[in-house]
């Protein structure tokens, strides 16, 4: 069996789940964890795997073949510009967040600023700006002690300082331990439960529900407890960061309002969708 063969067999056992882009991706990803570069895989494309490449590309295919997002498979992301470990108890780093991440970075040069991320799963947003505003305290936390588990070794494994807490951001009792903060950031569950049959199935039989929905009857029970917090828990000219529902921007807006944040505006993504609210203090 050579690699073309491979490439072959992903593209015909996977074509019920991508197109073929996508198809393309994932096996050049897969390869890359074989030393394949692209270059590589053009150039000896006819070159027979060994027994060891052949049951590795095999496993993969096998998982690959039940829906499993190719992070899952890998065990990492590229996020920013790092790399994660990820496993089913955190959210694969999506581009929308690398977004709210790059707004952060490039709207604020106070290196000594205070900052918590609320919600971290896998640690991607608070980790990034550690490793880019070096001399901030970060501080993270988290509901899954097993998501904050795969949030300190990300740190570890990208040299990158944060203080993690494991609780719950809706437990005013919990928050009320926190100093004030010059920015409060949060990717918070916003995916309404009516949202799941427009969801492609590896993200509904993969990714932590823990970490994407919230019931239709309160889709923005932690933009609430993000704003509550944000009353006491804000520095003076702080900032509050969100990725939020591409439907509920001016709902989320107005329940900032509602707890005398004046200063709200609600951002678009590159592909023109509500998706980042930034409130001023």
């Amino acid at each position: 069996m050579t690699i073309q063969d491979v490439k072959i067999e992903f593209q015909q056992k996977l074509a019920t789940f991508y197109e073929p882009k996508e198809i393309q991706s994932i096996f050049s990803l897969i390869a890359e964890d074989l030393d394949f570069s692209p270059t590589r895989l053009i150039l000896h494309k006819d070159d027979e795997l060994s027994d060891t490449q052949k049951k590795f590309f095999e496993q993969c295919l096998h998982r690959l073949a039940t829906a499993e997002p190719v992070q899952y498979v890998r065990g990492k992301a590229d996020f920013y510009d790092l790399q994660f470990l990820v496993n089913p108890s955190v959210l694969i780093p999506r581009q929308e967040t690398e977004e709210l991440v790059n707004a952060i970075l490039q709207e604020n040069k106070n290196n000594e600023a205070k900052i918590i991320d609320l919600g971290t799963g896998s640690g991607c947003i608070a980790i990034t700006l550690a490793k880019h505003l070096p001399t901030a305290k970060i501080s993270a936390i988290d509901v899954s002690e097993q998501a904050l588990q795969t949030a300190k070794s990300n740190a570890l494994q990208n040299e990158a300082s944060v203080n993690f807490y494991l609780g719950d951001m809706q437990d005013d009792d919990f928050m009320s331990q926190f100093p004030k903060f010059d920015i409060i950031v949060s990717n918070p569950p916003y995916v309404c439960q009516a949202e799941k049959n427009e969801m492609r199935q590896n993200v509904l039989q993969y990714e932590p529900h823990l970490a994407l929905f919230v019931e239709d009857t309160d889709p923005l029970q932690f933009y609430r407890a993000i704003a509550r917090f944000a009353t006491e828990h804000l520095a003076e000219n702080g900032t509050i960061y969100c990725e939020i529902n591409e439907t509920l921007g001016e709902a989320t807006r107005q329940l900032f309002e509602s707890f005398g944040f004046s200063k709200c505006e609600v951002r678009k993504d590159l592909f023109g969708k509500d998706r980042i609210v930034k409130i001023f203090k």
